[in-house]
């Protein structure tokens, strides 16, 4: 005769796997602030290159942006105060593309792009409604980079004497350099539309000898946070072989076991087998991209230090965390140029938002897939399905916001007959759950007959412990598209809904100042209590402990551990879906399947099923 526990010691075991869960979600939550306190990762080795560029400090280029705009130009060239070890000073010239929005910043410092702005994007977005912000304060690419984006170098050819002279074309910029040994180099950058534009280069010996030119890199650009409170795991750089796209980010560099026990940093990255179609830095939301017209033999990445501007950094803030960077750059074997036979080298830059619908477009056209800087992954179609449908739903008049619970209403009516099929035959194996422990207790000792009974038992009952899991997993593929799709897609940033003023972004309303401005974010704390809820109406598993059970009811606090700091719209979808979950169990449980004795699964001794 089984004997069951008292009811008083169960009580006592549920409190005290309470307070082990409480105490357990309280420690995750401050394990990494305080695991980076007390250990701190060690610093990134410094890399050094003959052939590395010199450059200005980022700071002395951005005050002199923003002194060109004083002017109420768009197109101007300013000195920079800053000299480095040529005792040259830097040319700016600032120039705006209206076909594609953006004001590009051109440095004769290794004849380049400085700054690429977007006059369509912010730079941040505030939750305060009557803050005012600068018009210069634009969402922007390679910001704080020491590096321009497209420079080039080529070992002792070129360091030390990189300042280029700087032109103004029909519909571009030319920069070009005479070198002392009979080396010219000219660079043209062609405007274009979709945030595209075109950069030819060309590299020429006018010397009566042949040159030899050591190993060359042409930078792409530098990943790198884009404001203060910005996560530096969302950032990184992405490279094309033709068939798959290999995406390195700074926890390549970081080198942590199991991504918290700090190990030795990576300073660089070398790849690529003379295929490299394209390659692209990227924050959350935006990303420069370089297409060669013939695929470049190697990328090669650095991890760089940058720098914060003063103005960059809150008052209040204690510790100032580095502002890192990933610049990245096609790597070129040695060359001999003969004379008057010059080199040519063509490329496509894309400094843009991550959009799919215009990089699916370029990538469909010049067949290089280079929507694949969206990172969907694994289960990519379901991403961009419900990417398109979020987006035709918005354009139907309808929030963001409103269109996520739309499609999480559609996707679950879409689900409805497999998730009610489960949950039916979940309550059916339970049902038969005493039958199938006296066949488990009858044939104890050979486990071969004791499955062989279980097996023929289920199928005379047509039942099977699969039923309840199968329909589970074919949800995986569009929770994890969604999950993917709202980390990257760019229409969520700005897009409000009742106190979020971000999708994209947490839905913090207000911090603990004792606990170390612990944010407070009530949408991943609704979908806690939504997941708990749900748990406790689940059906136990067959066979299942019973401190088991009570230990998975619990479990999704610790989900909200991991997902407290999602974005606002994933927390919205994940919560409206547990709710839709719950409606569900109570409709199925209006028409439960009847046992073996006749009586309904969960109706109580003595009451009779309606």
């Amino acid at each position: 005769m089984i004997q069951f526990p008292a009811r008083s010691t169960v009580i006592r075991m549920d409190r005290k796997s309470l307070l082990v869960l409480v105490i357990s979600f309280v420690i995750v939550m401050l394990w990494f602030p305080l695991f980076d306190h007390f250990f701190p990762p060690p610093a990134h080795p410094q890399t050094t290159r003959t052939n590395s560029i010199p450059s200005t400090a980022s700071n002395a280029v951005t005050g002199n942006v923003a002194s060109l705009r004083a002017l109420g130009t768009n197109e101007q060239s300013q000195p920079a105060s800053t000299s480095l070890e040529n005792a040259v000073p830097e040319t700016l010239l600032v120039v705006t593309n209206p076909g594609s929005h953006a004001i590009y910043t051109f440095t004769s410092r290794g004849a380049g792009m400085r700054l690429v702005e977007l006059d369509g994007y912010a730079a941040t977005v505030s939750c305060d409604n009557k803050a005012t912000h600068p018009k210069e304060a634009f969402a922007t690419l390679n910001s704080r980079a020491e590096t321009a984006s497209m420079a080039l170098s080529a070992g002792n050819v070129l360091s030390g004497d990189a300042d280029y002279s700087l032109s103004r074309l029909t519909n571009g910029v030319r920069a070009e350099k005479q070198f002392s040994n009979g080396l010219r180099i000219t660079k043209d950058f062609e405007f274009g539309t979709n945030y595209q534009l075109t950069v030819h280069v060309r590299l020429e010996n006018q010397s009566p000898n042949p040159l030899r030119l050591p190993e060359q890199e042409l930078v792409v650009g530098t990943s790198s946070l884009m404001n203060f409170g910005d996560n530096a795991l969302i950032m990184g750089f992405f490279w094309y072989n033709g068939s798959k796209a290999e995406h390195i980010t700074q926890a390549y560099f970081d080198n942590r076991t199991l991504g918290c026990i700090p190990g030795t940093p990576r300073s660089q990255y070398l790849a690529g087998e003379n295929n490299v179609v394209w390659a692209a830095v990227h924050n959350q939301f935006f990303a420069l991209a370089a297409i060669p017209r013939e695929p470049a033999p190697q990328i090669i990445a650095r991890h760089v230090d940058l720098k914060w501007d003063p103005s960059e950094v809150p008052k209040d803030t204690a510790t100032i965390p580095p502002a890192t960077g990933l610049q990245t750059a096609f790597l070129y074997p040695a060359l001999v140029l003969p004379p008057g036979k010059p080199v040519e080298r063509q490329y496509t830059i894309y400094a843009g938002p991550k959009e799919y619908n215009t990089l699916a477009r370029i990538g469909s056209e010049q067949k290089n897939s280079l929507d694949l800087i969206m990172d969907f992954g694994f289960f990519g179609f379901a991403s961009k399905a419900l990417l398109l449908s979020m987006n035709g739903l918005n354009a139907l008049g309808l929030s963001y916001g409103l269109a996520i619970i739309c499609i999480t209403v559609i996707v679950k009516l879409l689900f409805w007959p497999l998730t009610h099929a489960s949950t039916r035959s979940m309550k059916r194996m339970q049902a038969f759950q005493p039958q199938m422990k006296a066949i488990q207790e009858k044939y104890k000792d050979d486990p071969t007959k004791m499955n062989q009974k279980l097996m023929a038992f289920m199928k005379e009952n047509k039942v099977s412990p699969l039923g309840g899991c199968l329909p589970m997993l074919l949800q995986i593929p569009v929770f994890m598209g969604f999950y993917r799709m709202l980390q990257s897609a760019i229409e969520l940033r700005g897009a409000s809904f009742l106190w979020a003023c971000d999708l994209s972004q947490p839905d913090t309303v207000a911090h603990l100042s004792f606990l170390g401005n612990f944010p407070i974010n009530p949408l991943p704390l609704f979908m806690g209590a939504t997941q708990i809820w749900q748990a406790r109406m689940t059906p136990p598993a067959p066979g299942a402990d019973p401190a088991q059970q009570k230990m998975m009811q619990y479990m999704p606090l610790m989900i909200v551990v991991f997902m407290y700091k999602t974005s606002a719209g994933l927390a919205l979808y994940w919560a409206v879906q547990n709710l839709l979950t719950i409606v569900q169990m109570k409709i199925t449980k209006s028409n439960l399947p009847v046992g073996p004795s006749g009586l309904a699964v969960t109706s109580p001794p003595g009451r009779k099923k309606k």
